[in-house]
């Protein structure tokens, strides 16, 4: 019985996290919204590039699935497992690419996106990526700054700090972060998370079960 309850209660979490995704898509997703943000679209904007760091890329790909996501954003950390489980099912068919699209609402947001591009520099964007996701909830919707929790995961992925802490200062790793906004506004990504397959902006799943849905209906159409 106690098990049973569990699962229930673990249904209960997913499904309020994809309602507050859909709930957040909604309310950002009107034209004559603005998002905040202080970059311009990009004037050719490509929902992925050379440089966008891959979570998952197959000797072949037969799909590509990206997401402009926040890391404080709590919609995108309800889909965290979502992906994480969909990477592990379709990693060796579809490429599932991470930008980062910082959210101005979010006190740590454009912090953490700094953070995990530091990591990139090191080889370890997709620990960082995890790390922050997983933790989320230690850290964000915190109006503190939060840089010496951010150093103390980077110690626990055994990253150089002298090197990092350079990285996360440099105007050119906030470059990269901006990079990515400026092509979710060329785009018209008005908010997180923001999904985009083989470059078609769709509208946020609501449950796994849809996503992988719409993953198998796009590969057996390609």
């Amino acid at each position: 019985m106690n098990k049973i309850k569990k699962q229930l209660i673990a249904a209960a979490v997913l499904v309020a996290g994809f309602a507050l995704a859909f709930l957040s898509y909604v309310l950002l997703a009107p034209d004559d919204r603005k998002t905040g943000l202080d970059v311009q679209p990009a004037a050719e904007a490509l929902p992925v590039r050379d440089s966008s760091h891959r979570l998952t890329e197959p000797a072949r790909s037969e799909l590509t699935v990206v997401e402009f996501l926040d890391f404080e954003c709590e919609a995108c950390g309800a889909y965290y497992p979502v992906v994480e489980r969909l990477r592990e099912e379709y990693g060796d068919r579809v490429t599932f690419v991470a930008r980062y699209f910082p959210m101005p609402g979010h006190r740590n947001g454009e912090l953490a996106a700094r953070t995990a591009e530091a990591a990139a520099r090191q080889g370890k964007f997709e620990e960082m990526y995890s790390k922050l996701f997983t933790t989320q909830k230690e850290w964000g919707e915190s109006q503190d700054w939060k840089q010496d929790v951010f150093r103390g995961y980077a110690k626990q992925l055994g990253l150089d700090m002298e090197r990092f802490d350079a990285d996360l200062a440099d105007p050119r790793v906030a470059g990269r972060v901006q990079d990515d906004q400026r092509d979710g506004l060329g785009l018209d990504v008005q908010g997180t998370p923001t999904f985009f397959v083989d470059g078609a902006k769709i509208q946020p799943p609501g449950s796994y079960e849809e996503f992988k849905q719409l993953i198998e209906e796009r590969l057996a159409a390609s």
